[in-house]
């Protein structure tokens, strides 16, 4: 049976999914990104990096990027996906609440949204606190992040169907089974099968927790931290302010 006690897992047929259908440049965060960090001198931390869709593309613009993953199964991808490409970067296997390492960056980048996998507060919070202890004076912090609409979101079934490179009929399922408005959270189930050959062949499930965060709240949180400078924009433009409507916004904030 599978282990469904575990959030976030990202198994191996979530992680095929995740390459097909959000490729390098699918999603406009990347080109946003790529622009704010143009000729940064310093080396940055992508925690969450997943099968590198973000962080492929920063060592093709020459920047010094690192990356760690909670999936070993994502790890893999971007590994691989790098070596095509014909870098070998510091990739390593840890969470957000335990990463460590040795020597501090210039920056650290979580894109589309990850930050939200952090479903509880405290921890967020903890984590927030070990973003800034690992960020070099003056370092700056860019989170993506969605915001409180995304909870009060339809509750209807997700039904998707990818096929993979070599024939496989790949199929997801999410139900939204948890939606706690005193913590923010939001909890889904999602069944992936691997279908070849019109027989299934193989089943996995993956239990989904995200905490979404207010505005001002995650603005707070951050000067809590100790950041200043904190400003945020919406729907990956910066000529305007966070909208209500706004898929994401983007925090950036400044190690004081």
């Amino acid at each position: 049976m599978p282990d469904t006690t575990v959030l976030n897992r990202y198994g191996s047929i979530a992680a095929e999914i995740y390459d097909i259908d959000k490729p390098a440049f699918a999603l406009p965060d990347t080109r946003f990104h790529l622009e704010r960090f143009e000729g940064f001198g310093r080396p940055i931390l992508e925690p969450a990096c997943g099968s590198g869709r973000t962080l492929i593309p920063f060592l093709q613009a020459g920047l010094d990027v690192t990356g760690f993953d909670s999936s070993p199964e994502m790890l893999d991808r971007c590994r691989a996906g790098a070596a095509e490409a014909g870098y070998s970067p510091d990739l390593s296997r840890q969470r957000y609440e335990d990463f460590a390492y040795d020597r501090r960056f210039g920056a650290i980048l979580i894109p589309v949204g990850s930050f939200t996998l952090i479903d509880d507060f405290a921890v967020a919070m903890s984590v927030l606190r070990r973003f800034y202890d690992h960020l070099e004076p003056g370092g700056v912090l860019v989170i993506d992040l969605q915001g409180l609409n995304f909870l009060a979101s339809t509750q209807a079934k997700d039904r998707r169907r990818w096929t993979a490179p070599n024939g496989d009929l790949l199929t997801l399922e999410g139900d939204r089974v948890v939606t706690d408005w005193l913590r923010q959270r939001a909890e889904t189930t999602y069944r992936y099968e691997r279908w070849r050959d019109h027989r299934l062949i193989e089943t996995q499930i993956d239990i989904m927790a995200q905490r979404y965060w207010g505005l001002d709240e995650f603005r707070l949180a951050l000067e809590a931290v100790g950041f200043g400078g904190v400003t945020a924009c919406g729907g990956y433009d910066r000529r305007r302010g966070p909208r209500e409507a706004d898929r994401v916004w983007t925090f950036e904030a400044v190690k004081v």
